[in-house]
């Protein structure tokens, strides 16, 4: 099974300490890299993070949380090779895997409710990319980045 990269600002502190034991119990091996409390930090830091290591870990992927989701998925889309995808449904979740190829998945932990987070991030790691058609559209993507 694929590493998992997860990481948080301070709004999503809770929700990434909720979602850690259950990923675990699934049988990924998870990889916390902050943030470690509710004092407030900068998300772009924590993105830095995880996008840095996913591109390090070809079969890794990445969790970052913040209170929406969308500065982390901003952040994270910064870097060369990152796919992230804000994701509020199991089929946004699986569309970005199937479709996309997604490395990191976004969530919002002020914008769906835990139980609905447990199931999105559940979806995103258990799905697979597609290729096929999607890939010609992945390479102008990455044609994008250059």
């Amino acid at each position: 099974m694929a590493k998992l990269y997860i990481a948080c600002d301070h709004a999503g502190y809770k929700l990434k300490e909720h979602l850690k034991p259950m990923l675990a119990q699934k049988g990924y091996q998870v990889q916390d890299l902050g943030t470690e409390n509710e004092d407030s930090v900068d998300y772009p830091d924590y993105a830095k993070r995880v996008a840095q290591a996913v591109l390090q870990d070809d079969e890794g992927k990445g969790i970052l949380i913040c209170g929406t989701g969308i500065g982390m998925s901003i952040a994270a889309n910064k870097f060369q090779g990152i796919r992230a995808a804000l994701c509020r449904t199991e089929f946004e979740a699986q569309m970005a895997r199937n479709h996309n190829n997604a490395n990191v998945i976004c969530v919002g932990a002020r914008a769906i409710q835990d139980a609905v987070a447990e199931r999105v991030v559940a979806k995103f790691c258990e799905s697979e990319f597609e290729g096929g058609r999607h890939q010609k559209r992945l390479d102008k993507v990455a044609a994008l980045e250059s």
